[in-house]
């Protein structure tokens, strides 16, 4: 699938493609912090997956959920655009491969993200769902910077 669309950041019109469809509502969802829109993008219950360097390792809505929870009652305003990405998928699976960027701002700061992103789609009864995510810092001081301003100083381990 070829996108009309060189980035998403969540404010783009619908395509009618399912797919890239849910692309758009995620980060529309995300960018605004809307949980209830987060809820109706990831598939149901325990099947989704996420793995990033904030949320750590995540099974299931609910806990996914938890995450996004605790990353929007919090101190910093994360907004991110998905850009330099690839497509490809069939009938009832699409995966995206690309890089966000955007900025994480905390009353003390405002930091430029550049995160390796891959999201993952399913068709299930007619809809589209994101079943997997994954976040990753390629730069260490970077990482160090973002994981200090959501978490007060970088991680030790793995969460």
């Amino acid at each position: 699938m070829t996108s009309p669309y060189a980035e998403i950041t969540g404010s783009e019109t619908r395509t009618g493609n399912g797919a890239l469809d849910a692309l758009i509502g995620f980060y529309r969802a995300f960018n605004s912090r809307d949980l209830d829109g987060l809820a109706a993008n990831w598939a149901e219950v325990d099947a989704p997956s996420m793995d990033n360097p904030i949320g750590g390792i995540r099974r299931g809505w609910p806990t996914i959920r938890e995450g996004y929870a605790k990353l929007f009652g919090g101190p910093a305003s994360i907004r991110v655009t998905f850009h330099d990405f690839t497509s490809q998928g069939g009938d009832n699976w699409h995966l995206f491969v690309g890089r966000e960027k955007g900025t994480c701002t905390t009353p003390q700061a405002t930091i430029d993200l550049r995160i390796r992103t891959t999201r993952w789609f399913t068709k299930s009864n007619g809809v589209w769902r994101q079943l997997h995510h994954h976040g990753s810092i390629e730069e260490p001081a970077l990482l160090a910077e973002y994981q200090r301003a959501i978490f007060g100083a970088p991680l030790d381990k793995p969460a």
